[in-house]
């Protein structure tokens, strides 16, 4: 955890925000990054996002069962989300989501939007060309050489 801290502390000298994490194997650091959404001009730039592509590439695999992930912070949606696709094992995080929104980080309203049905939400979201959308899933279904998620 005190990487995870130090690589968010450099973030804030580097000019992105205090957020940094890593992902651990068998004891083995295989992945770090630190908050470079300011920096890259990148809103997915996120620790733990940057962490899991670090972890995947030095792996060569998308999937990171067996893998822990340690944050200086709680996992904001976006980044959650990329750790259930990952398949990490578990988790751990210094600072709360609480802590980063008294420090203006606030990511309740989208805790709240995804729960809602698509036509509640701020963000207008909507259904268009579902029967021309098939066609990439058909090709997933079809194809022999595909790597399940």
């Amino acid at each position: 955890m005190s990487r995870a801290i130090a690589l968010a502390e450099a973030s804030v000298a580097d000019g992105g925000g205090p957020f940094g994490a890593l992902v651990v194997q068998a004891g083995a650091v295989i992945g770090e990054a630190c908050n470079r959404v300011v920096p890259d001009a990148d809103p997915t730039a996120h620790a733990e996002v940057g962490a899991l592509r670090a972890a995947a590439k030095a792996l060569g695999t998308h999937l990171l069962e067996g893998c822990e992930v340690y944050s200086s912070c709680e996992p904001c949606p976006m980044c959650l989300a990329a750790l259930y696709w990952a398949r990490v094992e578990r988790v751990w995080f210094a600072a709360t989501r609480a802590d980063a929104a008294a420090a203006g980080f606030d990511d309740d309203l989208i805790y709240r939007e995804v729960a809602l049905p698509l036509d509640q939400r701020q963000l207008q979201i909507a259904c268009s060309g579902r029967e021309a959308g098939q066609a990439p899933f058909r090709a997933w279904r079809a194809a022999a050489d595909k790597v399940p998620y």
